[in-house]
């Protein structure tokens, strides 16, 4: 019986029921839309925060550059033989480490034994500036100039001599090099980056002069996987070919630990160490510890680094949190009202056949009862609308992919290469990295389980205003309403 005579009614008024449900989709939808492009924009900004950080990375442990004193200088100086000839090219190169002042590798051991840390490993970051060319001798000429004088009217004087031609043409070029703990290569710069070509290294390469390059580095340069990598005298073999899980990796050349230290003069030294905790949820906690027993350090994690992410990105993302939040929510206010107040002027309209059923016996109970489910399919089929609607307007998004522009400023502290902080990094120097990312909307089964549940709330509110109008009716209402 109530079945039948709910489908009755709703057919009766499939005008009124249209408007309830369109009204209630049309906030479910935004919702959707809100709640989908919000996760993209999660996304987008976590996949940023990976490329720099690193896969499995939950913070690094680094010390901050101590400012340089009155009598030093940490510019780049280069010596070369100006007698040599121009068939004869001159290099030198010159090795820096990068990203903050270097720790004792004996730290990486200290932070490993920290309550909440499930390992740690060391890098080391250095940046190689390469000058290469040659010199061009200038020859010495003199000249000789006649002029008046003496007996007969003739003299002659010889001029200073001056040099002719000469110069000098050189090349810079500078790139980052990361030492890897080839025994841990899960956690640390290489983590980001897959081997696409050749091999990556083996735990017994530990002091083995061999060399992964980025793919980029190697195609601008020319080198494959066998080729010689020379950097400061000494010679690598390239053993492989990485490519970056994202475009935004800042390392050119990985190396074995030991041999970056050597390389930079910086032997049981690393620059960062990177962290990942036992438990995801007490990051924070894990901070604060390392912070107190191991002192002169500063520990950055994944948050610290997300606010540092500024541009278009975090502009949209603030917006769909704040703006895009409220506005769903006043949304979905006034279609919710809309639903009761469009249900209680249809039970208005219907007194003659409330009353009627009252006094064929209906208890108000009965009639609040239909009321409310009436309601309930209509914000069902209204929640229905809305999540084909707000998948619709997602779908939108992800086809279009509209770039968003993220910049990454400086955390304060400094990291290693594919960490935070590393050379041409965001901490390593007050330059902004510019990344540009697609954006998508992915629409999650939380996402549809929410606005189902907001189209039975939605027809619940609506009902019950309806409800309790109707079940406040009585049969003499029916006998007055009729002419």
């Amino acid at each position: 019986m109530f079945g039948i005579y709910l489908k009755r009614e709703l057919s009766r008024r499939k005008k009124a029921a249209l408007v309830i449900a369109m009204g209630l989709a049309l906030g479910i939808a935004l919702v959707i839309t809100v709640n989908s492009v919000s996760a993209g924009m999660q996304q987008a900004q976590d996949k940023v925060l990976k490329s720099l950080y690193g896969l499995g990375t939950d913070m690094t442990v680094t010390k901050a550059q101590a400012a340089p004193s009155g009598n030093s200088s940490d510019r780049p100086k280069f010596d070369f033989d100006a007698k040599s000839s121009g068939s004869k090219k001159q290099s030198s190169d010159r090795v820096m480490t990068q990203g903050g002042q270097t720790l004792k590798s004996s730290l990486v051991t200290e932070v490993a034994a920290q309550k909440g840390v499930a390992s740690a490993v060391g890098s080391l970051s250095l940046n190689v500036v390469k000058v290469d060319g040659s010199f061009t001798q200038g020859k010495a000429k003199s000249s000789t100039s006649n002029s008046q004088g003496g007996p007969g009217g003739q003299g002659g004087s010889t001029g200073m001599p001056q040099v002719q031609g000469g110069g000098a043409s050189f090349d810079v070029n500078s790139y980052s090099v990361a030492g890897v703990d080839v025994s841990r290569q899960a956690l640390g710069p290489l983590a980001t980056s897959k081997i696409t070509s050749g091999k990556t290294f083996t735990s017994a390469q530990t002091s083995a002069k061999v060399a992964v390059l980025s793919k980029s580095y190697a195609k601008e340069n020319k080198y494959k996987v066998g080729s010689t990598l020379k950097i400061s005298g000494t010679k690598y073999k390239v053993i492989g070919i990485a490519t970056p899980d994202s475009s935004e990796s800042t390392t050119d050349v990985y190396l074995p630990l030991k041999q970056a230290q050597t390389l930079g003069d910086a032997k049981n030294k690393v620059t960062t160490i990177y962290v990942k905790a036992t438990d995801s949820k007490q990051i924070s906690t894990v901070k604060t510890t390392i912070q107190k027993n191991i002192s002169g350090t500063t520990v950055t994690t994944s948050a610290d680094l997300a606010d540092t992410v500024s541009g278009s990105l975090s502009t949209a993302s603030n917006l769909a949190t704040n703006v895009g939040k409220w506005l769903s929510i006043a949304v979905l206010v006034a279609a919710f009202l809309v639903a009761a107040l469009l249900t209680s002027s249809a039970v208005s309209r219907r007194v003659r056949e409330f009353g009627t059923l009252k006094a064929l016996g209906w208890p108000s109970r009965r009639v609040t009862r239909q009321v409310v489910g009436e309601s309930i399919v209509n914000g069902l089929l209204g929640g229905a609308l809305g999540i084909a609607l707000g998948l619709g307007a997602a779908y939108t998004v992800t086809a279009i992919s509209p770039k968003l522009t993220a910049e990454l400023g400086s955390t304060g502290g400094s990291g290693g290469p594919g960490g935070m902080g590393g050379p041409g990094g965001p901490a390593a120097s007050a330059a902004k990295n510019t990344v540009d990312i697609a954006l998508s909307a992915p629409v999650s089964v939380t996402t549809i389980a929410l606005a189902v549940g907001l189209a039975v709330t939605g027809g619940l509110i609506a009902g019950a205003m309806g409800g309790w109008r109707a079940s406040r009716m009585r049969p003499a209402d029916a006998l007055r309403s009729v002419s």
